[in-house]
């Protein structure tokens, strides 16, 4: 299957306004979606038979700093049995950056939402259990941001870099 049959599947299962950019230079290639559609997208990928994406095998979150303002969550999609893959984004504003929870259709969404929680500070709603994974339930603040200040103790001990 070519990138171009993919863009036409989606585009008939969830609307010709549904992709916002295109990005064949990408590897995969990669559409940009609405954080808004994220759902029906993915539904899409997941269910239809002649794309069945069953793998999720990656989420990326991204903070692009506060001159942009906003952040991403890359997901890398990929069909075992038709060996095709795909990356979708979708940008967020970075005061409140909310996205769907994708567990609901894949499994392993659960601790990739887990950790760009953890790391960036990005909520996934509806995720079933979307705490820490990485660093303690009480740290302050999430590290990958850009404008994360470290902290200089925690639980009195001196944390150094």
């Amino acid at each position: 299957m070519q990138f171009e049959d993919i863009i036409n599947i989606i585009r008939q299962s969830c609307g010709d306004e549904v992709i916002q950019e295109v990005n064949e230079l990408s590897s995969p290639k990669m559409i940009v979606i609405n954080a808004e559609d994220l759902i029906q997208v993915a539904e899409s990928l997941y269910s239809n038979e002649s794309l069945f994406f069953d793998m999720l095998s990656c989420i990326t979150g991204v903070d692009n700093g506060p001159e942009a303002n906003t952040m991403e969550v890359i997901y890398n999609f990929y069909s075992i049995p038709f060996e095709h893959a795909l990356m979708l984004k979708v940008v967020l504003p970075r005061e409140k950056p909310v996205v769907a929870s994708m567990v609901s259709i894949w499994k392993t969404a659960d601790w990739h939402e887990r950790e760009t929680y953890d790391l960036l500070g990005i909520h996934f709603e509806g995720h079933p259990d979307l705490r820490r994974i990485l660093l303690p339930a009480d740290w302050e603040g999430h590290p990958l941001r850009k404008d994360y200040k470290h902290q200089e103790y925690y639980r009195g001990i001196k944390v150094e870099y």
